[in-house]
């Protein structure tokens, strides 16, 4: 098999007995089984246990990352723009791959490096949503970035509560929702023409 496909063939193993086990209690051996290969060959791919769910970790981060940037090019239209945000935080929690329990319910943020990783969400999405609540308030970046983490910890945390108790809300329900709740909140900031 050629690297690049074995490689893509670990991390899919690793994922799922990752998000079924958590970091500590899954083994190399069990992903080297779960992958069909032997664990020799894994260590060719990932030095260890910490770099193989660093590389799933990086992997999932850009995922909502990019998806949140997406999210934000969609319109010019700031309510397009909040329900397209949360949305994108909502179907990424939504996955069947279960990945984003490595980004936010990882059993590993004592680590430094996990931390660092995870934190890079919040991160990098505030940062996108921070520039364009700057260039449309003229709020100081600071005051504009302490509202884009707000939106982005209320996507998030609201996303992981929906998934795990809000029974009997669909996603898209629940997505608009929020986003409704957001945009309610965020346009009462002014305009810059």
């Amino acid at each position: 098999m050629p690297r690049r496909e074995r490689r893509a063939q670990l991390l899919g193993a690793a994922l799922e007995v990752f998000v079924a086990q958590g970091y500590h209690a899954a083994a190399m051996d069990d992903i080297a089984e779960r992958a069909g290969v032997s664990k020799p060959v894994l260590y060719q791919h990932f030095p260890g246990k910490l770099d193989l769910y660093l590389a799933l970790l990086d992997a999932s981060c850009d995922t909502i990352i990019d998806n949140c940037r997406r999210a934000l090019e969609v319109s010019h239209d700031n309510k397009v723009r909040v329900a397209a945000a949360i949305d994108a935080f909502y179907d990424y929690v939504a996955s069947e791959s279960g990945a984003f329990k490595l980004v936010f319910e990882s059993d590993l943020t004592s680590e430094p490096a996990v931390r660092e990783h995870t934190e890079r969400v919040t991160t990098e999405c505030a940062a996108m949503i921070a520039e364009v609540i700057t260039e449309d308030t003229d709020l100081p970046q600071p005051a504009a970035r302490l509202l884009a983490v707000s939106l982005v910890g209320m996507a998030q945390v609201s996303a992981r509560f929906w998934l795990a108790e809000a029974g009997g809300i669909s996603r898209p329900d629940a997505a608009a929702l929020v986003a409704g709740l957001a945009w309610r909140g965020i346009r009462g900031y002014p305009r810059t023409d």
